[in-house]
């Protein structure tokens, strides 16, 4: 019998009755992915921006995570042809694209994931985990249908373009990204400054009137309810990593004296 792929992100949010809640995986490890992605989240987002992830952890991640009820997004590191026609041969059935800031970035982001004659993406179903070796009956023909892309606003010119970007065919949303946003905007360090918050909403606007579900990164829980309020179809509200630094660091500051010197320690 052929194998069935599992539904996209896209279909995911397109059948949601409520936003979706996410996390980052940014460890590079596929034990806390495994872990993670039983939490109980609708999709994890398994970075390669910003993380020591390359493409055998990544893989590593997608097979961790294969058996839960948790829709994994791979974010690319860049733009670029070769890399993601790799991710997608690995499996990977959702793309997010960084830094995309332009409607012409956002279409080559879209002929980077599909077939000629339409895009660029290159032929190898046979040899790749993609069409789980040629196992998913008419991979090939129905490509489009098992993977969904979606595009990185994060800076200001990106802003501007929001309509253009969302308004590319191929491009299945858009996702905000407040803290390069906020660098972008001369405000580094500073996603919560009114200016920044005032140019995700603009973005909000501009991509749901063209019709594309709209994402953000917000970790701060009043942050995220208040991007949720005005409008966010999905949403990232923490990373493994984070977490785990922000854990250990309450372990400390509980059981060790504010005054206390360091000193040997014996298991």
């Amino acid at each position: 019998m052929p194998l069935r792929l599992s539904p996209t992100f896209r279909d995911d949010l397109t059948g949601a009755t409520r936003p979706l809640v996410g996390m980052w995986v940014c460890s590079g490890s596929p034990l806390i992915a495994e872990i993670c992605a039983g939490a109980g989240l609708d999709w994890l987002l398994i970075d390669m921006e910003h993380s020591p992830n390359g493409l055998e952890s990544v893989l590593g991640q997608l097979q961790a995570v294969a058996a839960h009820q948790v829709t994994p997004v791979v974010r690319v590191p860049t733009n670029e042809t070769v890399t993601i026609k790799q991710v997608l041969d690995l499996g990977a059935q959702n793309l997010l694209v960084p830094m995309v800031s332009s409607a012409d970035e956002a279409r080559a982001a879209v002929e980077a994931v599909r077939y000629p004659p339409r895009g660029k993406r290159g032929v190898g179903s046979a040899l790749a985990r993609s069409a789980r070796w040629n196992r998913v009956e008419g991979y090939l023909e129905h490509a489009d249908e098992h993977v969904s892309l979606f595009v990185q606003v994060e800076t200001a010119a990106g802003v501007e373009a929001a309509a253009e970007i969302a308004a590319v065919d191929g491009v299945d949303g858009v996702f905000v990204g407040p803290s390069d946003l906020a660098a972008s905007m001369g405000l580094i360090g500073q996603q919560s400054h009114p200016d920044v918050v005032a140019a995700v909403r603009r973005t909000f606007e501009a991509v749901r009137a063209a019709g594309r579900p709209v994402g953000v990164n917000a970790f701060a829980p009043d942050a995220a309810r208040a991007y949720l309020e005005a409008g966010a179809t999905f949403v990232l509200v923490g990373a493994d990593v984070a977490l785990l630094a922000r854990s250990s660091e309450a372990l400390a500051a509980t059981f060790i004296p504010a005054d206390a010197e360091g000193g040997e320690t014996t298991s």
